[in-house]
């Protein structure tokens, strides 16, 4: 039968590769070209890697240093770039098969796998070239199948799900699949699950209005509840009573800010509109409870959003 072979997609080394500086002008122009290459090959590399670690730490009940991890395959893709080589990462696939499949615990099968592949390749490159294309598809259809998590796509699980985080899933799943680059679908994914979960937040702050008399007068007192940013604070400002406040039984406003944090300038901005709305009804507003950080912000800001 003729079958497409290893051998027919290219020739294979004979030979140890050779230290080279890659012959590429050194131009802005160049820069431009690689960048966005470099930068979707960091992210997906990073990515790839970091779910491996954790995975295996997983298995091996042990725990890797990430950033060791990151910094060592950076500098390694770095030398390797000098030899001819391409850039890698850890291999999800491959490494389920070698550390559940194998039962290797540690690095030295990590070695050892790429000392095998080297003596593959440069010695028995005619036996390789050799390999049906068929057999290796079998081979990553194989390592798909044992290395997915089919547990997490059953209908009684998908049910018991929040619909939020079953998106991100299909999101993700289907930017990969229509553009054939896991860094867009991570990308998409991130920011659709940024998206879900800052509109599932958004509806947790909750504010109480209390009225009580201290000194003789009537103070109505508004307790915040929870974590305050952009996304929240559209409703901080519609949850106060601005025109019952007006009214002559209330002669002053407090805000209890004890049970919450400001995160970003734009709840500044909400508390700014909040007393500026007071204040064009005759009413004075005081913030309290606001934790250090909270009161560094609003000093940096306060007045100088609207």
């Amino acid at each position: 039968m003729d079958v497409p072979t290893v051998q027919d997609k290219g020739q294979l080394p004979e030979s140890l590769p050779s230290v080279f500086v890659p012959n590429v002008p050194l131009t802005w122009e160049t820069f431009q070209v690689l960048v966005p290459f470099s930068l979707s090959m960091a992210l997906v590399g990073l990515l790839e890697s970091l779910m491996t670690a954790k995975l295996v730490d997983d298995i091996t009940d042990t725990r890797s240093n990430k950033t060791r991890e990151s910094w060592g395959q950076g500098l390694a893709n770095i030398v390797t770039g000098f030899f001819g080589g391409m850039g890698g990462c850890a291999v999800i696939g491959q490494t389920m098969i070698n550390v559940k499949g194998s039962g290797a615990r540690s690095r030295v099968s990590t070695f050892l796998a790429g000392v095998f592949l080297l003596v593959l390749v440069v010695v028995l490159g005619d036996v390789v070239g050799l390999i049906p294309m068929a057999a290796l598809v079998a081979v990553m259809i194989f390592v798909s199948a044992i290395t997915f998590d089919w547990h997490s796509i059953a209908p009684r699980t998908l049910r018991r799900m929040p619909k939020a985080e079953t998106a991100v899933m299909v999101i993700t799943v289907a930017v990969v699949s229509a553009t054939h680059n896991l860094a867009i679908g991570v990308g998409a994914g991130v920011l659709a699950a940024t998206a879900l979960f800052a509109r599932r937040v958004a509806h947790f702050v909750t504010v109480e209005r209390t009225v009580v008399e201290l000194n003789g007068e009537n103070v109505a007192t508004y307790t915040v509840d929870g974590e305050l940013f952009f996304a929240s604070s559209n409703d901080l400002y519609t949850q106060f009573e601005y025109a019952l406040d007006a009214e002559p039984d209330v002669s002053r406003v407090i805000v209890d800010l004890h049970a919450s944090h400001l995160w970003d300038a734009s709840t500044v901005a909400v508390l700014d509109a909040v007393t500026d709305k007071y204040r064009r009804h005759g009413r004075d507003v005081e913030l309290i409870g606001l934790n250090a950080a909270s009161v560094a912000m609003r000093e940096r800001l306060a007045g100088k959003l609207n």
